[in-house]
């Protein structure tokens, strides 16, 4: 069974999911809306509502950098429309998988001796861990950092910033890069000095560029093409601020052919 862990900040909630060894020579972090599945997971379970959309006061009280805040407003007004439990369930698990994305998993779980994998994510943990297990794939990721939520006993789901941070780039409750930067630090500690000889960061949205650009020469940013990330990224190549390889995708097979040749140069 898995176990919740716990970084230094006591709202900073990962989920630790035992794999294989500890001697995998690339790290790979995953965003999950969008990029693992092919919508919003907020998107998604608002079609449980009886209206299947949101009123527009609701909709039009959203502040820039402020979604997870607002995502806290929706659930409430859902519970409040009697939708269950049951129903948001449902929702998440019926979300299709982004095109070529099983297959990029089946890959990666026939390679589990060169591959680690993490989830980086503003959704939130009850909504992925919901999916990843109905789909299969729960049992391949390390980690999951995303926002914490759970239901309470009226039947709400309560969903919680996951941390605070100073980076002016990301919204008020989750700087990715952040996450990314402590958890090299942590697993190199934890791998004897050992660091991962290449990173991948594979994504789609405006906050997944700036995780991207803590990535080095020898690493790979993965933006969907086409996708904000990738039309920011193209923006970034023209400066010396990004270091990274940059490889769009529109299937997790055009991301499967590109591993495939790094692991065979060895």
């Amino acid at each position: 069974m898995p176990t919740t862990g716990r970084d230094h900040s006591p709202t900073m909630t990962a989920l630790l999911t035992p794999v294989a060894p500890q001697d995998q020579r690339f790290l790979v972090f995953f965003d999950f809306d969008e990029t693992i599945i092919c919508e919003s997971t907020d998107d998604a379970v608002v079609r449980a509502l009886p209206d299947k959309e949101l009123p527009a006061w609701l909709k039009n009280s959203y502040r820039e950098g402020h979604y997870n805040e607002h995502m806290q407003k929706v659930l409430a007004y859902m519970a409040e429309q009697g939708v269950s439990k049951d129903s948001i369930h449902s929702a998440v698990e019926k979300i299709p998988p982004n095109h070529g994305l099983m297959n990029l998993f089946q890959y990666l779980q026939s390679q589990q001796k060169d591959f680690e994998l993490v989830v980086v994510s503003d959704a939130n943990m009850y909504f992925i861990e919901t999916w990843l297990k109905h789909a299969g794939v729960f049992h391949l990721f390390r980690k999951i950092f995303t926002n914490p939520a759970s239901f309470n006993a009226t039947g709400k789901l309560v969903l919680l910033p996951f941390h605070s941070h100073s980076c002016s780039r990301c919204p008020d409750n989750m700087c990715k890069q952040v996450i990314l930067q402590e958890y090299l630090v942590a697993r190199q500690k934890e791998r004897r000095g050992v660091p991962f000889q290449r990173v991948f960061y594979i994504g789609d949205g405006a906050n997944d560029i700036c995780p991207s650009l803590a990535l080095g020469p020898q690493d790979t940013a993965f933006p969907r093409r086409d996708f904000p990330m990738h039309r920011l990224l193209m923006e970034f190549q023209q400066s010396a601020k990004f270091k990274a390889n940059i490889v769009p995708w529109v299937s997790g097979e055009d991301i499967v052919d590109c591993l495939k040749k790094i692991v065979k140069e060895r």
